[in-house]
């Protein structure tokens, strides 16, 4: 005869409800560039303002031409970014110039604004090794291609500066998709255990390449994961610079003041495919999906709070919009002007010291590029 059925010691509906009802959405300016929440304004001067808007439309103009240049072959990989521009430029905007980013392959704009060179950006694209030398002083990683790899490397990098006792943190970022791997969780639970400095970044764009987020997890939002490794997290709306921005310039200054990292889910949307290499995002979403978030524009958004401020204007605008297309015919020129790239250039910058096996090759192929 089967036991009597006990009490349940969990009620786990409960306990989840309480979890989910933690992470409640941050918003600053609504869809119509209204101030909604006040008490969240970041202390943004209006030249500040400016820049940052600055950026997103500079921006916007890079990855429309990238995108071109792309199908003309004129570049390599490329991950379009139109509809992260505030989740990803309002997040380096609250960094300093000693803070350190380990970006994903979309995150190429983050480290232009942190130093990188835009002719190196586009060289870093077409694979060629100029394009990862990265100048002295600007703080980056090159892209990396694994996904959820630079979350581990980050909570490498952010340890490191807090044994140097470096008043800097470590960023880094991925896509909803990204939270699925096990680097993921292996970093933000190091980077918890050893309250390294580090900001963890979830671009949560909907769809991990074509995946829906709702298939990715069954948690109700991305932040709250950050629970099982003992750190804060945040969701905030990844369409308004201002949440972004306040969200990370909070993180920051708790991380310098020893408190640990944070992870940050910005709910944010790609316009774009996932990458330019054959993805069609019109087989996985709806075109009433796209309207949708094509209503929630960062830039739209943006323009409307400035414009209603008197600090832009469409002059300001296509200012910015010309200065963007000569600066990407100018590093074009450069970028053009490298090199051809050898094998034999490949294997001379690979090791401080070459390997035997290495020295071997490298005089196979030094011979077959003399001919």
């Amino acid at each position: 005869m089967a036991s009597k059925t006990q009490n349940a010691q969990l009620d786990a509906k409960k306990v989840l409800q309480a979890v989910e009802d933690q992470f409640q959405t941050l918003q600053i300016l609504n869809e119509e560039g209204e101030v909604v929440n006040e008490s969240a304004m970041p202390d943004l001067t209006d030249e500040q303002l400016q820049e940052l808007m600055r950026r997103m439309v500079y921006t916007r103009i890079l990855d429309q031409r990238s995108i071109s240049l792309n199908r003309q072959g004129r570049l390599g990989f490329y991950a379009p970014t139109a509809g992260q521009e505030a989740s990803q430029l309002a997040s380096q905007f609250a960094l300093e110039k000693e803070d350190f980013i380990l970006p994903g392959y979309r995150d190429v704009p983050q480290i232009i604004w942190h130093g990188l060179p835009l002719y190196q950006a586009f060289l870093w694209s077409r694979g060629h090794f100029q394009g990862g030398q990265i100048p002295e002083g600007v703080n980056i990683a090159i892209p990396q291609i694994i996904i959820g790899a630079q979350y581990v490397q980050t909570a490498g990098v952010a340890l490191g500066m807090k044994k140097r006792g470096a008043k800097a943190v470590a960023i880094t970022y991925t896509g909803d998709g990204g939270t699925s791997q096990g680097d993921f969780y292996e970093g933000i639970n190091f980077a918890g255990a050893f309250k390294a400095p580090a900001i963890f970044i979830v671009q949560n764009n909907r769809f991990a390449i074509s995946t829906p987020v709702d298939k990715q997890s069954a948690a109700k939002t991305l932040a709250q994961k950050a629970i099982a490794a003992g750190i804060p997290g945040i969701q905030v709306d990844g369409m308004d610079p201002l949440a972004v921005y306040a969200a990370t310039h909070d993180a920051r200054v708790r991380a310098i003041n020893g408190e640990g990292p944070t992870l940050i889910e910005t709910l944010t949307y790609r316009y774009g495919p996932h990458t330019m290499a054959g993805d069609d995002p019109t087989r996985y979403r709806t075109a009433d999906l796209d309207n949708e978030w094509e209503k929630k524009d960062p830039l739209v958004r943006f323009r409307k709070f400035l414009e209603n401020k008197g600090i832009w204007s469409e002059e300001k605008e296509n200012e910015v919009i010309e200065q963007a297309k000569e600066d990407i015919k100018e590093a074009l020129k450069k970028a053009d002007a490298a090199p051809k790239q050898k094998v034999t250039d490949l294997i001379s910058i690979m090791h401080e010291e070459m390997p035997y096996n290495l020295k071997e090759q490298y005089e196979i192929y030094k011979e077959k590029e003399s001919k």
